[in-house]
């Protein structure tokens, strides 16, 4: 007997994470089934999807919020795929979740903001969320079966990004190209310049902290410029367990979709070659390049100096209650000015530590998610103002 599609939903199809998702999809028709896909401004890609993948539902950005709960919702799904950047999509993933409805999220700040309330949601509810960010699909894997209690730490890896080895003097003017030369990922350009300033991780650092129910001080990054060991777990015993896999999203996308089942995994066409001095089969399912006839693993200590905004963000993982969705919110708005041309990248972390000094404490509710988010953006957009008028003056 042929075995049910899984009815798969899709918050984000025509960003970086969407596109890879139905990459997944497509290869593996008989296992996933699209009903409904959510996209942001580009129309053109939306209805080649819609051709493709023939979902029932289809909205845009346009649509706003209303759009996204009906593809959420009214589809039906057995997993929808959190892929948006930041809150827009908050109402929708909460609805499908407190539905008992699957989530594979790969919505950083949807987890930073709300990550408690989340969490708790789909504890009540019994829905599973599913991490597709490739650090914590790593800690994800690594946990299956192991006891809580037995985990010392976690270990989230980082690239470093494209400024890994610049002096701080030199990344304060660095430009936005220069910023989205990411040395290993093919990301968005949101998640390309979190990179950049290794907000990235620090985002990612607030939410294995609440997906996988640790405190801040359980919660380690290292940074691993190869990006093929991509999280690692200590446990009580001393024991190390890590896993790796060639820089490529499909793969915790695809772990994430069909969880708990594996997908067949499609390399590149390099990865079959094995003659001398070229990756064997073995070396290049550990993430070798064509020409590799070895595979080294390096790895450092991140720069909190060079780099604050790990700093801060382990600040508000720290404080917790809203202080995350405050560091959400002005983050979003910083890179948006400094992508805009209208601050220096340096400037970045200082929207963001200005707003968090400003930020009141709220409760934490997802009223008070909503209050916080809106005052920081505020915040930011005011700072951002005054920086463009001091560098007229």
């Amino acid at each position: 007997m042929t075995a049910k599609r899984r009815r798969v939903a899709i918050l984000g199809s025509t960003g970086s994470i969407g596109t890879q998702a139905l990459d997944v999809i497509a290869r593996h028709p008989d296992r996933f089934e699209v009903v409904a896909l959510a996209a942001g401004r580009n129309r053109e890609l939306l209805r080649e999807q819609v051709e493709r993948f023939g979902p029932r539902i289809a909205t845009t950005a346009e649509d706003g919020a209303e759009g996204l709960r009906r593809v959420a919702l009214e589809s039906d799904p057995d997993i929808v795929l959190a892929a948006t950047d930041g809150a827009v999509a908050f109402e929708a993933v909460f609805a499908a979740v407190q539905r008992g409805t699957d989530v594979a999220v790969a919505n950083k700040e949807l987890i930073v903001a709300a990550g408690e309330l989340l969490v708790a949601a789909a504890a009540a509810s019994g829905a599973q969320l599913l991490p597709v960010d490739s650090e914590h699909s790593a800690i994800f894997q690594c946990l299956v079966g192991e006891e809580a209690s037995a985990v010392a730490a976690i270990v989230l890896t980082a690239s470093g990004g494209p400024f890994r080895c610049t002096a701080r003097e030199e990344m304060e003017r660095a430009t936005v190209e220069a910023a989205l030369a990411h040395p290993t990922w093919r990301m968005g350009t949101k998640n390309t310049i979190d990179s950049a300033t290794m907000m990235n991780k620090g985002l990612e650092a607030i939410e294995a902290s609440r997906l996988f129910g640790l405190p801040a001080s359980k919660v380690k990054i290292v940074v691993h410029p190869q990006s093929i060991v991509h999280g690692f777990v200590v446990f009580t015993d001393g024991s190390v367990k890590a896993q790796l896999a060639a820089p490529d999203m499909r793969l915790p996308i695809g772990y994430a979709l069909a969880y708990p089942a594996r997908l067949p995994y499609h390399p590149a066409p390099h990865a079959e070659r094995g003659p001398a001095g070229t990756a064997s089969k073995e070396l290049a399912a550990l993430g070798a390049q064509p020409e590799a006839s070895e595979l080294r693993y390096d790895f450092e200590p991140p720069d909190f100096e060079r780099f604050p905004c790990l700093r801060l963000a382990y600040r508000a993982l720290e404080a917790g209650g809203t202080l995350p969705a405050v560091l959400s919110a002005a983050n979003e708005v910083a890179v948006t000015a400094f992508v805009e041309g209208r601050i220096a990248f340096g400037e970045i972390a200082r929207i963001i530590e200005g707003s968090m000094d400003r930020a009141a404490g709220r409760e934490l509710s997802l009223e008070g998610l909503r209050a916080a988010d809106r005052q920081s953006r505020s915040d930011a957009h005011a700072l951002v103002e005054e920086i463009v008028r001091a560098s007229c003056c």
